[in-house]
Parts: structure tokens; C-alpha cells; sequence
């Protein structure tokens, strides 16, 4: 009975709170999603707690990806600037002076103290000073005093007729041979009255045979043209030629690799090839250069002796002329060579001696140029004589 009681008074209270609730809830218009009923359970244990919001998910951003690293060269080393008082190394010639130009460039690209003229001109020599003509351009050149050492490589597109006075000579013909060196002499005796230093490169092998051929007797011209014209001769051809002594397309570089020295038309030189020539030039050019301004030496090394009255060249400098071949050393093939004792220049002896005899061979006092080993001890002969011998 108690229980039945106590749930009946339960009852009763919960009807008479929970009436106004139910009424107030119908007038309630909510959304669904954000309310919720209250229930008998609710009445008598009190509501739950809210439920906490549910975690707003944040997008993500996309995430950025690192660009690509790209493959690129190593920085260059930076340009040095030159000084304004640098000394001008002008390179005349052909195609090889633009190659060997832009060699020259990488070679003194640290050097403040040298800058490279590039004065090449594709398709030009000596021969065809109709097309350009290289008198009048190193006319113009000192005239403008542009450049401090002269260097001048050419002779490639030289194999084809000159033309002197309206003649026509074909290409190495003795006359040829006169005209073309009358060109490159008159070319030098500009540079020497301008008191400009020269250094002359001879040219190099040449991949087919009867090319090359003419090239090189093309440069033996040109050798003897800068003897007597007081230009520095730099002889490559040794430089660039394989083991058997012909034309190779390869050969080692400034550092000892074997690289690719020449291009494909067996002409030209290659990168490589052009830094090689570059390396050995600038051996030479250290006769009038280090690295501050250009030396020349003035004073005649013949001054003062019989030598000095000989028909010579006027002496430029360090490395300009050479006894030897300005006294005749260098003579053509086809001319027969002095005898020895026409160069003796001891008074009272005749102009032409007569052959020594075989007797005066042998019996020539030991110690004379002349006694071949076969000498005869002239004291020994002298102290068997006094003895009655």
C-alpha cells in the first residue's frame, strides 16, 4: 500500500509539472536540428549535459610543392675589368684570327691588364686585296693608334691567282712567289715604322694532302717575309700534327688530354685547338708583354761592329732579329752554298782559295777544324827534325 501511495503521489506531480511544459513546447517551433524534447526521465534525473558541437573540420590547404630544381650550368667567373691603360693586342688575319680571338679572350679573361682586339675578317689574305685589302686596313689601324702588339695569322683563302699591274699569276708560281711577298713585307714595314711589335703564326697542317701541301709552302713564305720584315715567327705546325708527322684531328690539350684539336673540315681549329695556339701565343707575346704595358728594346746589339754596316732589317727588339738569318743563313733550296772560307774576312787572303789538297788534309796540325782526326802534332814533328830525324 505505501509503494501504490508514493507512486501515485509521483504520478500526480509529475502530471501537474509536465501539463504547462507540454503546452509551452507545442507553441516552440524550432528547427530539428538544434532542439530537442524534454521527457519524463529528463523531470525526474535532471537534463544531460549538451552534447559539445561537433569539431569543425577545417580544410586544408592544398600543400605547395617545391618547384623542380632544374639542371644549370656553374656560375662563370666573374668578368675582370680591364684597366684603361691596358695594353691592345690586336689579332689580324682570316677566319683562324677569329677563332684564335675568341681563345685569347678565355686565356687573358683575368688579366686586367691586356684586352683582346678582334680584327679577323672571314675570306680575306693577301691575294685578293680586291675583296679586302689588308695594306689599306693596317694603314687605317696605326693611324688610329688602336692597338699596342700586333698578331697575324692568315694565308687559308691565299691559294688562287694574284693579279700585279693587270698581270695574272698563278698560285705558287716564282712570280707568284715575288708578288706575295712584296704584299706581306710592305704589310711588316708599316707595323716596324710604326714601331709596333709583331708576332707572325705560321700555319698549321691541313687535312687533305695537296692542300696542305700549298699551305705549307704558303707559310714558308710568309717565315721569310717576317725574318726581314722584323716580326717574331711562331712555327705551330709541329704543334698540331699526329705521330707519324701528317695532320691529325686530335692531339692533347693545354692540359696533357687528347681532345678534338681541329673541326670537321680539317681546317679550322676547334675549341680546344684554339686554346692550345692561344697557350703557346702567349709564350711569345711574353717577349714584349708582362703584364704591365709593352717592353721594346731599342739599342742595336750590332752597334759598333763590322756587322753593324750589313743590309739588314732595322732591329726592333727582343726576339726580332736573328743573326743567323739575317747573315744568310736561310737560303733557297736551289742555291748552291758559299764555301766556308768565303766568309774568313783575315786580311791578305785571297778573295777565292783554292781547294785544299788531300795531302794538306792529312798533314793539317792536329787541333784545326780541318784535321779530321788525321792531324800531325806539329811539336813532335818539329823536336824529331832538330834531332836529326
Amino acid at each position: 500500500m505505501i509503494r501504490f501511495a508514493i507512486a501515485l503521489l509521483v504520478g500526480m506531480l509529475v502530471f501537474i509539472d509536465v501539463a504547462p511544459a507540454l503546452a509551452q513546447s507545442e507553441a516552440r517551433i524550432e528547427v530539428a536540428q538544434e532542439t530537442r524534447r524534454r521527457t519524463l526521465f529528463d523531470l525526474l534525473f535532471g537534463e544531460p549535459e549538451a552534447a559539445p558541437p561537433p569539431p569543425v573540420q577545417q580544410r586544408q590547404q592544398p600543400r605547395q610543392r617545391a618547384p623542380a630544381a632544374t639542371a644549370s650550368l656553374p656560375p662563370s667567373k666573374p668578368e675582370v675589368e680591364k684597366a684603361s691603360d691596358a695594353t691592345r693586342l690586336a689579332v689580324f688575319g682570316d677566319s683562324l684570327a677569329i677563332d684564335l680571338s675568341k681563345a685569347l679572350e678565355r686565356f687573358y679573361a683575368e688579366d686586367p691588364n691586356l684586352v683582346v682586339i678582334n680584327q679577323g675578317v672571314s675570306s680575306s689574305g693577301f691575294v685578293r686585296d680586291d675583296y679586302f685589302d689588308w695594306d689599306k686596313a693596317i694603314t687605317e689601324q696605326i693611324a688610329a693608334d688602336s692597338f699596342d702588339v700586333a698578331v697575324v695569322i692568315i694565308g687559308i683563302n691565299d691559294r688562287q691567282e694574284i693579279t700585279v699591274d693587270g698581270n695574272r699569276y698563278a698560285p705558287l708560281t716564282e712570280p707568284w712567289n715575288v708578288a706575295y711577298q712584296a704584299r706581306i713585307a710592305e704589310f711588316l714595314g708599316k707595323l716596324r715604322a710604326a714601331r709596333k711589335p709583331v708576332v707572325w703564326i705560321g700555319l698549321p697542317p691541313m687535312s687533305k694532302t695537296e692542300y696542305s701541301a700549298a699551305i705549307s709552302q704558303i707559310s714558308n713564305i710568309q717565315r721569310l717575309a717576317s725574318f726581314s720584315g722584323g716580326a717574331e715567327y711562331l712555327d705551330i705546325y709541329e704543334r698540331f700534327v699526329g705521330e707519324d708527322g701528317k695532320y691529325s684531328s686530335h692531339g692533347p690539350d693545354v692540359n696533357g688530354q687528347n681532345a678534338r684539336m681541329r673541326k670537321d673540315d680539317g681546317i679550322h681549329f676547334s675549341s680546344a685547338g684554339s686554346d692550345k695556339l692561344a697557350f703557346y701565343l702567349s709564350q711569345t707575346i711574353r717577349t714584349f708583354y708582362r703584364g704591365s704595358g709593352v717592353s721594346i728594346a731599342v739599342a742595336d746589339p750590332l752597334l759598333g761592329t763590322d756587322a753593324a754596316a750589313m743590309l739588314r732589317p732595322p732591329y726592333q727588339g727582343l726576339g726580332q732579329i736573328r743573326l743567323l738569318e739575317v747573315a744568310g743563313a736561310v737560303i733557297p733550296i736551289s742555291r748552291v752554298p758559299a764555301r766556308a772560307g768565303d766568309l774568313l774576312t783575315a786580311a791578305g787572303m785571297p778573295a777565292t782559295a783554292p781547294p785544299f789538297t788531300l795531302e794538306q788534309l792529312v798533314t793539317a796540325p792536329l787541333g784545326r777544324v780541318d784535321a779530321f782526326g788525321l792531324g800531325v802534332d806539329a811539336d813532335a814533328d818539329g823536336a824529331a827534325n832538330a834531332n836529326g830525324r
